[in-house]
């Protein structure tokens, strides 16, 4: 396990069943908070993992612990954004399968490598941490908008009430660090030199710029997902960003390098062009930050949209609607129920669905069970959310060639396809 507590523990928990020989965590006093309350008391459902972490050998260092333990089958990454890809390739050169929690990298030259690193060892089995993708419900929507059942879909959109962590901030002043954590470490390959503030760590550092891909990195995975599944656009085309103001002074990014920005703007909202889309041109709609799609004049007044999150897909039969991680989904449309009565069961079903996708993985290592989301499903869906932060950082539509890997409208753009390592780190 690398980086333990937090989200760490949740995927962890379900994995008490295996053997787990080795943990990595900059702060291994947090990790122990995992199993307790928010009053102290220890926590039923966290026995078996802590019992499981007291018998297991603990490295603050993971790539210390991947040169001391030669007994490492397997690894689950659940650290911030900004370690993932170097984590994964350090495990996966040698020969571990990896877990890795969304957004699978910070950038989009990461997913690439890491693309490349699991072609070319094709035994490795890889997955991203999207658990909908595992989920019965997700499954069935794909089904049902593969099905025609809304028709030709040209149109979609997706929201969250994301970000639930500052954003839209200037960069606090540092404090004094707590006693047990490794802010070295903690900051990893970040190209920066900040102090440390709770702001940052050990949760809310999905919102600043040097660490986390903001919203669209977090819930992206949960619900971009599920279009590009059904639909199968290939990578965008277009891409461009509306958003509020960057977090402290900044206007706009500027050409301004992570250092010197605080976090990224509250809320954005990203449209992407997918005009390879085999079924014709596609236009899918991101919002966050609260911001919503407006109410089609097809919806009757009795549906709502979740305000905590969905996707809306808009057919030229009807509507289709769900919630984030691809659960309950609703047809909406004259007719629309009785064909999706005719639309067979064509995806196979994870055992245990969306709450075994840990144990899907360990299945899939042992050739029990296919695998859901392996870096080939994984990379392309992350690199069409990764694009989303890129056309923020441009400050204007990007033009993208997806074979080619490039921006080509904006050609200072593309330095935002990769991103500098901080000394003693590299991927």
């Amino acid at each position: 396990m690398i980086g333990a507590g937090g989200m760490g523990a949740q995927n962890m928990a379900k994995l008490t069943g295996q053997n787990i020989v080795a943990m990595a965590d900059v702060d291994l006093a947090h990790v122990a908070k995992s199993f307790v309350d928010d009053k102290g008391a220890s926590r039923a459902d966290r026995v078996e993992l802590k019992a499981a972490y007291d018998r297991a050998a603990k490295y603050v260092d993971y790539r210390r612990m991947f040169d001391a333990r030669k007994d490492i089958d397997a690894v689950v990454i659940a650290t911030p954004d900004h370690h993932h890809a170097v984590a994964a390739k350090t495990a996966m050169e040698r020969g571990i399968h990896v877990y890795v929690q969304k957004p699978l990298t910070y950038t989009v030259r990461e997913g690439r490598v890491l693309l490349d690193l699991a072609r070319r060892n094709p035994k490795l089995v890889t997955q991203m941490g999207n658990q909908g993708h595992s989920g019965d419900d997700g499954r069935r929507a794909v089904e049902l908008i593969r099905g025609g059942v809304i028709g030709k879909v040209r149109e979609v959109h997706v929201w969250t009430n994301r970000p639930l962590w500052p954003q839209g901030e200037a960069r606090p002043t540092p404090v004094t660090k707590p006693a047990s954590l490794d802010w070295d470490l903690w900051l990893g390959p970040a190209p920066v030199e900040w102090g440390y503030n709770p702001d940052y760590a050990h949760f809310n550092w999905r919102g600043w710029v040097p660490f986390g891909v903001g919203s669209l990195g977090d819930m992206g995975a949960h619900l971009i997902d599920f279009p590009i599944w059904a639909l199968q656009p290939g990578l965008p085309t277009r891409i461009e960003t509306r958003h509020s103001r960057w977090g402290g002074d900044a206007d706009i990014w500027d050409g301004k390098p992570p250092a010197d920005l605080g976090s990224y703007p509250l809320a954005n909202i990203t449209t992407y062009r997918f005009g390879n889309a085999p079924g014709g041109p596609l236009t899918l709609t991101w919002y966050d930050g609260g911001l919503m799609p407006p109410t089609p004049a097809a919806m009757p007044a009795s549906a709502r949209m979740n305000p905590d999150g969905g996707v809306l897909y808009v057919g030229d039969r009807g509507l289709m609607m769900h919630d984030t991680y691809g659960e309950k989904p609703v047809l909406i449309g004259e007719g629309a129920d009785a064909r999706a009565a005719a639309v067979p069961v064509s995806l196979p079903r994870i055992q245990g669905g969306r709450e075994a996708h840990e144990m899907n993985w360990i299945r899939a290592i042992r050739g029990e069970e296919a695998i859901s989301s392996p870096f080939s499903v994984a990379v392309p869906l992350n690199e069409t959310m990764i694009l989303g932060m890129v056309a923020l950082r441009a400050d204007q539509p990007i033009e993208y060639d997806g074979e080619a890997g490039r921006v080509t409208n904006v050609p200072d753009a593309n330095r935002f396809l990769d991103r500098d390592y901080r000394a003693g780190w590299t991927l």
